[in-house]
């Protein structure tokens, strides 16, 4: 009895000597501290990548009148970046596994603010496009080491999924803010801006990092960097994106296209045979049979390919249709920002208190009505007044989504394997968003190649209308996958009985 009565001491006085640190990790708690000032460090760097997505779409008028672009070579400066970004997504992530989390995040910080200097000096097409890949490559690297410093500085369980909350807030806010952002200051300074306000955004950050992230220690002996299988599955994914973002504008069947796709293809093929004899290959195989993260990552392809894509119609729509200037188009985007961030940052206490597959599902088919809802207010004759319900629905969707497929994708995967765990979700869903747009413009442009004037104004709200009834359908399908895949929520563990104590 006296043994036993020691143990329990024993046991008491080891949780008393429990770090500061760990204490804050209880349940709900993210008290503010070394570990939270890295959290909000990590989604400000975050919200940077995001808000380059989007931020030049209302630009894109300007551009084309400052720089000389046609109307067939505009879609570039977007599609420049998307390319670079899903391209180098898996490489940056096994990278930040291997050569240290915060130097990736400190180089792909100082690329994309060297980039995005470039860009607003830029003095023609050539340097303005050769800025958006490397701001890609930049962002490839910065997007999945966030998130992977998320996931190993929190535990897994109801802090991580806070924090992942905040994280995802930023970054779907970004996407939406970037519009927004893009407007004002396309309207008081000019194009230029939208490139130049990224130095001043990425510069603090990359200092912060070095005061709040700590030092990377010494690489893991035995581990070593599968370069043939980065380079195989960085150029194959990269020249798939290029044919399917290419695609619509060049021609399915052009020579350029149709090697792009062939060539990316069999570069993904050799990248499989690669990492079958590889001793320590880029993507590990343990990895493929972690059924979250193959969950994960297809619910982020889905996801950029229809919410995703919504962004790029509705900024069509309020210019081509509407006839909203940059600054105009921008405030249209208010009240979905606001929506989206209330959304993501809720996310991660809805997981915890739902699970995964209720909070999916709820989400993902309050997106399908608004979609639905949206597309049923588009008309050659509507109004800003009648998109707002369908916008508050669908961006509710939105924000819950984007956090909690990043929730799914971690779930189970240890701390050495978060980075390339990052950046396989990240580029599902960068590949998502190429195949999305690609495949949605062609379902939005269908019919307009005759047509001028009104005729052509309404036909291209007729396309955007269908569009988003195509995109309904296809949260539909990513609901059946959540439904299909996700765990439901484990039963909670039987609560401790308090020892029973007795004379002896």
């Amino acid at each position: 009895m006296r043994s036993r009565g020691r143990n329990v001491r024993a046991r008491s006085t080891r949780s008393a000597a429990v770090p500061s640190t760990e204490a804050s990790s209880a349940p709900g708690s993210l008290g503010w501290n070394r570990e939270t000032a890295t959290l909000a460090l990590l989604s400000f760097a975050m919200l940077i990548v995001s808000l380059d997505q989007y931020i030049v779409v209302v630009a894109l008028p300007d551009i084309a009148r400052d720089l000389g672009y046609s109307a067939q070579t505009l879609q570039t400066v977007i599609s420049a970046y998307s390319v670079a970004s899903a391209g180098f997504l898996l490489f940056g992530g096994r990278a930040a596994d291997l050569l240290g989390r915060r130097r990736i995040l400190a180089t792909g910080l100082v690329l994309y603010a060297g980039a995005s200097l470039a860009g607003g000096l830029a003095t023609g097409p050539g340097m303005l496009l050769a800025a958006r890949a490397i701001q890609g490559l930049g962002g490839a690297l910065v997007f999945p080491t966030t998130l992977a410093l998320v996931n190993t500085t929190f535990p897994e369980g109801q802090v991580r999924n806070r924090a992942l909350g905040i994280w995802g807030g930023a970054g779907a806010a970004g996407l939406v803010i970037g519009v927004l952002l893009g407007g004002l200051l396309t309207r008081a300074f000019g194009w230029e801006a939208v490139f130049l306000v990224n130095v001043a955004l990425a510069v603090p950050a990359l200092l912060l990092a070095f005061v709040l992230i700590p030092p990377d220690g010494e690489r893991e002996k035995g581990r070593k960097f599968d370069l043939p299988g980065a380079l195989t599955v960085t150029l194959g994914v990269t020249l798939i994106v290029f044919a399917l973002v290419q695609g619509p504008g060049l021609g399915w069947l052009s020579p350029g296209i149709l090697i792009s796709a062939v060539a990316g293809l069999l570069l993904i093929g050799a990248f499989a045979l690669i990492e079958r004899r590889s001793s320590d290959p880029l993507m590990p195989p343990r990895l493929l049979s972690n059924r979250n993260l193959i969950t994960g990552v297809v619910i982020a392809f889905m996801f950029m390919a229809t919410f995703g894509s919504v962004l790029y119609f509705l900024s069509l729509y309020l210019q081509e249709i509407l006839g909203y200037d940059a600054l105009q188009t921008g405030a249209g985007f208010l009240i979905p920002t606001a929506v989206v961030v209330a959304g993501s940052t809720m996310a991660g206490q809805i997981v915890t208190r739902m699970g995964l597959r209720a909070t999916l599902v709820a989400a993902l088919g309050i997106g399908a009505i608004g979609a639905v809802a949206l597309g049923l207010a588009i008309s050659p004759d509507g109004s800003y007044v009648e998109l707002i319900p369908g916008l508050v629905a669908l961006s509710i969707g939105d924000g819950v989504v984007f956090t909690t497929m990043f929730i799914t994708a971690a779930t189970g995967v240890s701390d050495r394997d978060q980075g390339i765990a990052s950046g396989v979700a990240s580029t599902g869903s960068g590949v998502g968003a190429a195949v999305g747009l690609a495949i949605l413009v062609l379902v939005a442009t269908a019919g307009l190649d005759d047509l001028t004037g009104e005729r052509l104004r309404i036909a291209t709200a007729d396309g955007i209308r269908t569009t988003l009834f195509v995109v309904a359908g296809g949260i539909v399908v990513t609901l059946l996958v959540a439904v299909a895949r996700c765990p439901t929520p484990t039963a909670p563990p039987p609560a401790p009985v308090p020892a029973q104590w007795r004379r002896c």
